[in-house]
């Protein structure tokens, strides 16, 4: 505050102006002197040279924090202030070295530790002796593998997912019964399965076929199925040519499509070029979100004559089932007797292409749900072709779609060559439908000779 001694009193304006700027240059003066003292304490030099100090003489612990001297400092007044040091937080290590950089001292820092990722843990050690190269996941024996498996960016969390996933499956495997190798081996696969799915080496055709994703995913979870539940047993397999287009026509039966799938597996699994069957479906099954996503995944594409001659025509294995909903959905008081086929659509084709027409016969799909009725006024509501009524469905609910175990016989029979025919056979009607009903014959008498030779639904 301003001594109001020092301003000058009177009555006139003038004076009074004479006193206001008096005391606005008291004022300013004063802050002067006392921001001239701040800066004057700021400029003053600490008493020890903190140069002098080594790092590593410093004690941070409590004790040693009470008995090191203070750094001093002296204000404007000549007074003594004590600074006393930020203690370092434990936890911090302290340099041990001193590297110079230019014409300053820096403290050596450490190497930095690279990011743990996804297969931090895997590794892949040289051949052996005419071996191959074996992976290695957290010290457990993978087997051997065919591509080197490649870092990639992920959580370290994934290396522990990958050990318990890796000891799972050993348990499983000493369950089922399996040995060492099987289960080294199926974990390099997937192991290298990750891999290419997450750099993206796989490649997908121009119907959304996933090659990758079918050996390695969709086949492996029907082969339970195949093997264990229906036992399926495939005769006349040497009748599928090993290359180029051919056409299988095949019965449909038994309320879900299990006959398709598991003559899908049949032709990739038993044949010694393992060729991909590629199914010709219906448009309702490419409408359901999920299963649509696998069928076209898998190698499934619209049953259209477009796709059907396309498929043909660039060497591959066709796979159709004529009778359709027709088949599928037919009560079991006429099992094995087959539904009208068509209008013969896929014959014109393998005329068009000269592809040969391979016929299949398939018992056992019949007795997996047998259907006892159909709630036809539920499926008009829905939108479903039927809705079956079987002995455990609707009655037992989610366990009622469990299919019967039933025994499947899967034979191919001899092809019929269309090329001797020539491509304008397709356009002659009466041709077409001759050769449609003698595939339809050769199937249905084929049905005929299994049954009797069967000996049992189940055995």
């Amino acid at each position: 505050m301003v001594d109001p001694k020092i301003l000058p009193t009177g009555g006139s304006a003038a004076k009074k102006r004479s006193s206001r700027r008096s005391g606005v240059d008291a004022l300013a003066a004063g802050a002067a002197r006392a921001s001239g003292e701040r800066a004057k304490r700021r400029r003053t030099p600490m008493l020890v040279d903190p140069s002098d100090v080594d790092p590593t003489d410093l004690d941070h612990s409590d004790e040693g924090m009470r008995s090191r001297p203070a750094l001093s400092s002296v204000d404007g007044s000549g007074a003594v202030r004590a600074h006393r040091p930020r203690p370092v937080p434990r936890s911090r290590p302290l340099p041990t070295a001193k590297a110079t950089r230019g014409s300053g001292t820096y403290p050596q820092q450490e190497p930095r530790r690279p990011k743990r990722s996804a297969f931090a843990a895997v590794a892949v050690t040289p051949p052996s002796a005419g071996g191959s190269p074996t992976a290695r996941v957290a010290g457990v024996s993978a087997g051997p593998v065919t591509a080197p498996l490649s870092h990639t960016t992920a959580g370290s969390g994934l290396d522990e997912l990958l050990r318990m996933a890796i000891a799972t499956m050993r348990s499983a495997a000493e369950i089922a019964g399996l040995s060492g190798d099987d289960v080294e081996r199926r974990v390099a696969a997937t192991l290298a399965f990750v891999r290419r799915r997450l750099t993206g080496d796989f490649t997908v055709d121009e119907y959304g076929f996933d090659e990758d994703f079918t050996e390695h995913i969709y086949l492996p979870l029907l082969r339970p199925l195949y093997k264990s539940w229906f036992r399926v047993e495939v005769r006349g397999i040497e009748n599928i040519p090993s290359t180029g287009g051919a056409l299988v026509v095949a019965n449909h039966s038994g309320t879900v499509a299990f006959d398709a799938l598991m003559t899908q597996l049949a032709v990739h699994d038993e044949h010694p070029a393992r060729r991909h069957l590629r199914m010709l479906a219906a448009d309702l099954v490419f409408q359901a979100p999920f299963i649509g996503e696998i069928g076209r995944k898998s190698g499934s594409t619209l049953a259209a004559n477009p796709d059907a001659e396309r498929l043909l025509a660039s060497g591959e294995l066709a796979g159709v089932w004529p009778e359709g909903f027709k088949g599928v959905g037919k009560p079991f008081s006429e099992r094995y007797k087959l539904q009208r086929f068509g209008r013969g659509g896929f014959v014109s084709a393998a005329l068009r292409t000269g592809a040969p027409i391979v016929p299949c016969s398939i018992i056992g799909a019949e007795e997996i749900y047998p259907i006892l009725g159909n709630l036809k006024t539920l499926a008009r509501l829905t939108g479903a072709p039927y809705i079956p009524v079987t002995p455990t469905f609707p009655l037992l609910g989610p366990l009622g779609l469990i299919p019967l175990p039933s025994k499947w016989i899967i034979e191919f029979g001899a092809p019929v060559d269309t090329a001797v025919l020539g491509p304008q056979a397709a356009d002659d009607p009466m041709l077409v439908f001759d050769l449609t009903d003698q595939v339809r014959e050769t199937i249905q008498q084929t049905l005929y000779a299994l049954l009797m030779q069967r000996r049992s639904v189940f055995f």
